[in-house]
């Protein structure tokens, strides 16, 4: 960044922390929240019109990848980080494929055991959605139980050996012993400076707003300098498109709906929406599929395997934006797959609530794929983020939502960072 747009920054920056500092009102009439997406979707917080790499690397690479949140916590505060994968921190991977490695059984418990491993030395996941463990140990290098999904793990020095919590982002909570030593899980966290980081339990004392934000609610305290981003739909090879999903590039077998470009063959189609989104329907003959060493795939085969094929055709159009997983759900030979867009490790999510793709399995033949091809690219402005504690005074309205940050993409051609309650 230059030391123009540095300043230039730096004097908006502190032009809102004056507004913010003279009137609390004045901030309450400049903020606005808005609902995005399905009943399940975020809010978005942001203050008024104040608004001022990791570039995708090999497909195979980010196949598995999964932002995610980490909190190390000891005897002297927590540590905390947001990174793009768990591979970004060698040490914890290690720690989780050794941990997913030596599960026993799992038995339920509740929310407040959670909560409590967290207060011992302890190590922490977000993932942000609820994956299988299997996935996750995949990610981490290692084989795990096929099942169940977690989106939080906790793993905690409460006894030793220790324990495995497990949190699935709803009502369900269990545990479990590992054969990791509690003397190994003090080495790890005896490796990280203390201190930098928060949960919003932590803040119920100094802050009584927090206790209405989940108590799992992770906070730095820096809050991060992120940069804008410039979005767009970018044109793309209509013919590569069609030879990597299996089409004759030159068919002639197309025509126009509505804008839609639809194009069948073989029983297949391939519909292309003008605002990037493509659509594709197998005819059941296999002819796009992902390999796998039998009939039917396990789900870290096809979790990789999608992946594989996803950022195979974003590729040609890529910018700083990887492609995540963002759920797996199996019946039977079927298993659908979603995923999104991630910058930096930080969500891009979009307005109307829906994936940046997904993808249904038959086996391993692509029955269905839709996929919202989007490039993100970093500017030299900087989003300008609420203090976290307005943030979380106007966040506590949504009562038991977790506040995080996040890109919220409205379909323009510029993307902020803000903060989000889920």
């Amino acid at each position: 960044m230059t030391d123009k747009h540095r300043h230039r920054r730096d004097f908006i920056q502190n032009i809102v922390i004056t507004v913010l500092a003279v009137s609390a009102v004045l901030l309450f009439a400049q903020t606005q929240i808005y609902s995005l997406g399905s009943g399940d979707g975020f809010r978005r917080l942001f203050l008024g019109d104040a608004q001022s790499g990791i570039s995708a690397s090999s497909v195979q690479e980010h196949a598995l990848s999964a932002p995610v949140r980490l909190a190390v916590s000891g005897p002297y505060g927590r540590y905390g980080s947001i990174t793009a994968s768990i591979g970004e921190d060698e040490t914890l991977r290690g720690l989780l494929r050794e941990v997913l490695g030596s599960t026993g059984t799992f038995t339920a418990c509740g929310r407040e055991d959670f909560l409590q491993s967290l207060r011992s030395t302890s190590v922490y996941f977000d993932f942000l959605s609820p994956l299988p463990l299997s996935v996750l140990a995949d990610m981490a290098g290692s084989s795990g139980p096929v099942s169940p999904s977690a989106r939080c793990l906790t793993v905690s020095g409460q006894e030793d050996p220790v324990s495995l919590f497990l949190w699935d982002g709803g009502d369900s909570y269990l545990r479990c012993t590992t054969a990791v030593s509690l003397k190994n899980l003090e080495q790890i966290a005896g490796q990280y400076e203390m201190g930098n980081a928060v949960f919003a339990m932590d803040l119920v004392e100094s802050d009584p707003h927090a206790r209405e934000l989940d108590a799992c609610s992770l906070f730095l305290k820096e809050t991060p300098e992120l940069p804008s981003l410039s979005a767009e739909t970018p044109d793309y090879s209509e013919s590569l498109l069609l030879a990597d999903l299996g089409f004759n590039p030159n068919t002639k077998n197309r025509y126009t709906d509505n804008g839609t470009e639809v194009i069948s063959e073989s029983g297949r189609s391939l519909r292309l929406r003008p605002d990037g989104n493509i659509i594709y329907q197998s005819g059941g003959d296999g002819t796009l599929s992902i390999e796998a060493t039998g009939e039917h795939p396990t789900l870290a085969e096809a979790t990789a395997g999608t992946g594989t094929l996803l950022n195979s055709l974003l590729e040609p159009t890529a910018g700083d934006e990887v492609l995540y997983l963002t759920g797996v759900r199996q019946n039977g030979s079927r298993i659908l797959l979603t995923f999104g867009y991630q910058v930096h490790g930080v969500p891009v999510r979009f307005s109307d609530g829906a994936n940046a793709a997904e993808v249904t399995l038959e086996g391993t033949t692509v029955s269905t794929l839709s996929l919202r091809i989007r490039r993100y690219s970093e500017t030299e402005s900087a989003s300008l983020l609420l203090p976290l504690r307005q943030a979380i005074s106007i966040a506590r309205r949504h009562a038991g939502s977790q506040l995080s940050i996040g890109y919220a993409d409205h379909g323009g051609g510029t993307v902020d960072a803000d903060w989000l309650a889920d």
